[in-house]
């Protein structure tokens, strides 16, 4: 079982004590020892000599490419077909995982498209550190494969992000993550510090509003806290991040068939649905004459 499957060690262990025999327990080991036996028996690949992956790493499942660029610096895992999907889709989302990021690299950093009603992580990239340089080649190494024109793309308030689509997206819109201006406020608030630390543009998410594109990375930020959970180990060495990476454009692949079979992916709950609705209807009708009416509405709206 150690070897067939990605369980953590004291899930192995847990499973098979449920019915070990009660007669013979005082012949086990110790746990330690128990945990070290488990481990012996699953084989750790990590990269060569030369810091490339192992090969199984490099396909998908379907045996397919499935890496973009690779140095010590930075490994990007994409496909053809997944940056068609990014140049097809005008609205962008990107954000870093660090929890799950193997040893060697400082965050995975994923860049998600929205297709159809559902937001969909497109292009996984290893990187090093946070600096704009960093973000810089990413997004480098990516958009030099395609003439792409995004329409916009939300981030987090991390200042090496924002300063990176400064730089290579400069005429894309540009929005913070409400969810991490919310923290950005409270942090501010804290620490008593008076002047705007961030761009009007940058958090204020009207015309997202107006247009009915998603205001927040929620969808983002669940799906960075899943992976993290399905790779369930922190700074894990590359193969357990890696293997998760493959198994989700395995997913992906199936649900783009579906879409292209005109198959709905995913249905956004009626509450969640009636709420956009509601706050899309405030956000047409706002009048600066009538500014405390508005946030009288406002105050009012809630699931």
């Amino acid at each position: 079982r150690a070897a067939r499957t990605d369980e953590s060690t004291s899930t192995v262990i847990r499973s098979a004590l449920r019915t070990y025999p009660l007669s013979a327990a005082g012949q086990l080991p110790k746990n330690e020892s128990l945990m070290l036996m488990i481990q012996r028996q699953r084989t750790t690949e990590t990269v060569d000599a030369d810091g490339r992956l192992p090969e199984k790493l490099r396909k998908t499942y379907r045996d397919e490419g499935f890496i973009l660029h690779e140095d010590k610096k930075l490994i990007i895992f994409t496909k053809k077909i997944n940056l068609s999907i990014l140049k097809q889709n005008k609205h962008w989302f990107a954000n870093g995982t660090f929890k799950a990021c193997p040893d060697d690299y400082y965050q995975l950093f994923i860049l998600h498209a929205m297709m159809t009603d559902a937001i969909t992580p497109l292009v996984y990239g290893l990187l090093i550190g946070k600096s704009a340089e960093d973000y810089n080649l990413f997004f480098e190494k990516v958009l030099k494969q395609d003439n792409f024109q995004p329409e916009s793309i939300v981030t987090d308030f991390e200042t090496g992000t924002i300063r990176s689509v400064k730089d290579m997206l400069p005429n894309i819109l540009h929005k913070g993550c409400l969810f991490h201006f919310s923290q950005a406020v409270w942090r501010q608030v804290q620490t008593g510090r008076k002047k705007p630390q961030f761009d009007h543009k940058l958090w204020n998410i009207h015309d997202r509003v107006v247009a009915t594109v998603p205001r927040p990375n929620n969808s983002v930020e669940c799906w960075h806290n899943a992976f993290a959970d399905r790779v369930a180990i922190s700074h894990p060495t590359i193969v357990k991040p890696g293997e998760k990476i493959r198994c989700e454009q395995s997913k992906f692949e199936v649900a783009l068939t579906k879409i292209l079979q005109s198959h709905d992916i995913k249905t956004k709950k009626a509450c969640y649905r009636k709420l956009n609705e509601r706050i899309t209807r405030l956000a047409n009708s706002f009048d600066p004459t009538q500014l405390d009416q508005f946030k009288k509405k406002a105050a009012n709206i809630a699931i």
